[in-house]
């Protein structure tokens, strides 16, 4: 997993490398700028526009001045710079490449406070004002220089992260912050990119590897980390010869009511797919032609809203609960005997979780390391509403830690908090994939994964990544506007097989 780090982290890993390298620090901010123009040039590839690049006087303004001069040596040649002097202090590294600057022919001028903007004329603007060091909301001239050039709608690059944008902690809804459509930044993500408050202030991102020491990364004591491919690569089991179905574990499934079968439905097929021996589905008696017609794979157990279905609990690997359940008096009745009778982990979704919000004191009871997989709303009827994002991760660590739990929130990088107080960021998935169902399709693959013996962990951080990267191999090659969950569900053994090859 890839160690994600907050902004003094960051820091903490530059001069790391400085020091061990070894290597300057103006020649590691020489390395940085470079791999910015690489990405620019790649993006924007017409040499002919113009481009106007803000700087501030910091370091973040030091690699601002350097990608100036290294995109005039590849021949970008309508360059002219503006200097936000708004204080009296400079970096030493920015004062070096202020001198490099004044060899080229690039235009230089100076902005200085309460003094009003010049006609911006240029086609594109980089940002490079204030860096990922920021740590109070912009106020004074930099809120109105910002204020006016988000007027402006211009095509915006930030180096790094975009001026007035925490990398880390809360972000308000009124903060002044420059509008990016794109931000090249350094090394990996920031923290709050991978958070929806970022949607307003950045388009798309993309992380440049400068070259800073990954023993030094590996070894800092974070909590946050980003799942990439190799990672689920690592996990994934492969399917020996000799195996049976015995080996994969049985499922139970128990979900959809007359009206809601749909969700059982999805649940259950997605389980088998991902690879369950058995998957058997508890539905009322209304959906058992639904279920042998479209899914004979699966087995089925009839319940009826009067009582408790004798299931025999022992005979499964684990349990899934919730997609299109109700929150009537037996399925409330159902989870209660699941809590009083299953020890093993179970998976919380849906409904199953609003019955939990409405009845708080069923967490205490939860077996360990069960996974819970709410969305937004679904999570704050559980813990309480928040303000914004930050907020729900710091809680997330927190509840999981409390009752012992793995809490899946869902986002576009979908967040993984495990008891040991780790949060996981997922790298798969796509706004294609933004329908009714998919949750119920990721249920289902998460409770096959705890059939199969992965731990929980690996269960939730596996699911997740497979279920939006199954949505990714249809969207993105195909450019799918939207891909339905049955779609997902056929793509499944085919991503993970390509996960194993």
């Amino acid at each position: 997993m890839l160690p994600l780090l907050t902004s003094s982290q960051i820091r903490e890993a530059d001069a790391y490398t400085i020091a061990n390298e070894p290597i300057l620090s103006i020649d590691l901010m020489e390395r940085a700028s470079k791999a910015f123009v690489g990405w620019f040039i790649n993006h924007f590839p017409d040499k002919k526009q113009t481009i106007a690049v803000y700087c501030g006087t910091g370091n973040n303004g030091g690699d601002g001045l350097a990608i100036a001069r290294i995109l005039c040596e590849h021949g970008y040649c309508n360059i002219d710079v503006k200097i936000i002097r708004f204080s009296d202090k400079a970096s030493d590294d920015f004062n070096t490449n202020l001198q490099r600057l004044k060899k080229t022919s690039i235009a230089v001028s100076e902005l200085k406070p309460k003094s009003k903007p010049s006609e911006e004329k240029a086609n594109i603007i980089i940002d490079a004002m204030l860096g990922s060091g920021l740590n109070k909301p912009l106020a004074g001239d930099y809120k109105a220089l910002v204020e006016y050039l988000n007027i402006l709608q211009k095509t915006t690059v930030a180096v790094d992260v975009p001026t007035g944008f925490y990398t880390e902690g809360e972000i308000t809804k009124d903060a002044t912050i420059l509008r990016a459509d794109l931000a090249i930044t350094f090394q990996q993500a920031k923290l709050n990119f991978l958070l929806p408050e970022s949607a307003p202030h950045i388009t798309c991102w993309e992380a440049v590897k400068i070259g800073l020491s990954e023993d030094f990364i590996s070894s800092v004591n974070t909590p946050y980390f980003f799942v990439e491919e190799k990672d689920a690569r690592r996990l994934i089991k492969p399917r020996h010869k000799f195996s049976n179905k015995g080996t994969y574990g049985h499922a139970l499934i128990i979900a959809g009511k007359d009206e809601t079968m749909g969700a059982a439905l999805l649940s259950s097929s997605a389980c088998a797919h991902a690879g369950a021996g058995l998957t058997t589905a508890c539905i009322p008696q209304s959906g058992l032609v639904a279920l042998n017609s479209s899914m004979p794979e699966v087995m089925a157990i009839i319940r009826n809203e009067k009582e408790v279905p004798d299931i025999g609990w022992d005979k499964f690997n684990t349990i899934g609960i919730g997609p299109g359940l109700g929150k009537g008096p037996d399925a409330l009745k159902i989870l209660q005997a699941i809590f009083n009778n299953y020890k093993k982990p179970v998976v919380i979704d849906a409904d199953a979780l609003n019955i939990l919000a409405e009845n708080k004191a069923l967490l205490n009871t939860i077996p360990a390391g069960s996974i819970l997989t709410p969305h937004m709303k679904e999570f704050d009827r559980l813990f309480g509403n928040h303000i914004n994002w930050w907020q729900r991760l710091q809680t997330a660590k927190e509840k999981a830690a409390e009752y012992s739990i793995n809490i899946i929130l869902k986002n576009d990088y979908t967040i993984t908090a495990t008891p040991e107080g780790k949060l996981y960021f997922n790298s798969t998935s796509n706004a294609a994939m933004a329908n009714g169902g998919m949750g119920d399709v990721l249920t289902g693959i998460i409770t096959s994964l705890l059939a199969q013996k992965y731990t929980p962990q690996d269960a939730c951080i596996l699911g997740v990544y497979i279920h939006g990267k199954a949505g990714d191999e249809l969207a993105l090659p195909n450019r799918m506007h939207v891909v339905l969950p049955g779609k997902i569900i056929a793509q499944l053994p085919l991503t993970m097989a390509k996960l194993k090859a």
